[in-house]
C-alpha cells in the first residue's frame, strides 16, 4: 500500500510544479502569467500576471518583450477627462516594496501588438515574455493561453497604482 502511495506521489509531483506557474527574480515573485485565447479577428493580445515585491525597496518594470511580437508595450486603463476609461501606453510601472502589482483586465497589462505566430495564442499554448526590472533584472516567464480568465485573485492581491 505504501509503495503504491509513493509511486502516485512521485507521478503527481511534476504536475504540481508545472501547474504552479510561478517565477522569482531578486526580491520579486511573479505569479501565473496568462493571456486570453486570441479571437480570429483580433490584432493584438494582452498578457496579465501579479508581481509581489518581497523587498524593502521599490522596483520598477521598465519594459517587456516577446519573440511573438516586435512591439510589446506596458499599458494601463485610465479615466479620460470625459469620464470614459481608455487604454494608454506607459513607460514603466513601479512595483512597491512589500506589495503586489496586479496586471489584470481593466488595470495594468502588457499589450503584444500584431503577434507573428497566432498558433501560439490558442487555448493550452504558452509563449515566452521577458520582464525587464530596474533592480531585479530580467526574467522570462511562460504565459499560459486560456479560453477564459482565471478565478479572481485572493484579497491580498491589491492593485498598486
Amino acid at each position: 500500500m505504501f509503495k503504491h502511495a509513493l509511486i502516485l506521489a512521485a507521478l503527481l509531483l511534476p504536475g504540481a510544479y508545472a501547474s504552479a506557474h510561478e517565477y522569482s527574480v531578486g526580491d520579486l515573485h511573479i505569479a501565473h502569467p496568462w493571456s486570453l485565447q486570441l479571437p480570429p479577428n483580433a490584432l493584438n493580445v494582452a498578457a496579465y500576471f501579479v508581481v509581489h515585491n518581497n523587498g524593502k525597496v521599490d522596483d520598477r518594470l521598465l519594459s517587456v518583450d516577446s519573440p511573438i511580437s516586435d512591439d510589446a508595450q506596458l499599458h494601463e486603463h485610465a479615466q479620460g477627462s470625459d469620464g470614459a476609461m481608455r487604454m494608454q501606453q506607459v513607460q514603466s510601472v513601479v512595483v512597491p516594496a512589500g506589495k503586489d502589482l496586479t496586471f489584470a483586465p481593466g488595470a495594468y497589462h502588457v499589450m503584444l501588438m500584431q503577434p507573428k505566430d497566432r498558433s501560439l495564442l490558442s487555448d493550452g499554448q504558452r509563449f515566452p515574455l521577458t520582464l525587464h526590472f530596474q533592480r531585479a533584472g530580467d526574467i522570462t516567464v511562460q504565459v499560459a493561453v486560456q479560453q477564459q480568465a482565471p478565478a479572481q485573485p485572493t484579497q491580498d492581491h491589491q492593485h498598486a497604482h
